[in-house]
């Protein structure tokens, strides 16, 4: 039978992710500081702890994937422009961003995946943490099981 220290510690555990927008890395800290100090006493608040681990463990994955990718389309677009053989000085230099290229569309496309996957990360953990509250195990979408 769980009780309601339980369910909030669980909540917590997810609430917590959300301490990354005011320190460094909290989305990881907070989390395991509170899923370390209380795995052991409760199966419940394990299982929710693990999964909140893994799943801003996927999101770092998944988001280093994305910058990997989205990253070079822009950089590439910029330097298109420079002669890097004539080059002057920097008296002549400009960069003309023109007409837009195929590669500004695939990295602009990237970056839309990677708005839209912060927007869904949040839902995700309003979820878990609602689940949490009421007594419910949740499975977070898209997640690797580091941690089992």
């Amino acid at each position: 039978m769980l009780d309601n220290h339980q369910k909030n510690i669980a909540t917590f555990i997810h609430l917590s992710t959300f301490s990354r927008f005011l320190i460094p890395f909290g989305n990881f800290i907070g989390p395991i500081i509170l899923w370390v100090t209380n795995k052991d006493k409760s199966e419940f608040i394990d299982t929710h702890g693990k999964q909140a681990i893994n799943f801003q463990i996927s999101i770092l994955l998944y988001a280093i994937i994305l910058g990997t990718l989205t990253i070079p389309f822009f950089i590439f677009k910029i330097f298109s422009g420079l002669d890097f053989i004539d080059f002057n000085g920097f008296h002549d230099f400009h960069i003309n961003i023109g007409e837009p290229s195929p590669l500004l569309y695939i990295g602009g496309t990237l970056g839309a995946f990677a708005i839209i996957g912060f927007i869904l990360e949040l839902v995700f953990i309003v979820i878990a943490s609602l689940k949490a509250r009421d007594g419910e195990i949740y499975h977070y979408p898209l997640t690797i099981n580091f941690l089992k």
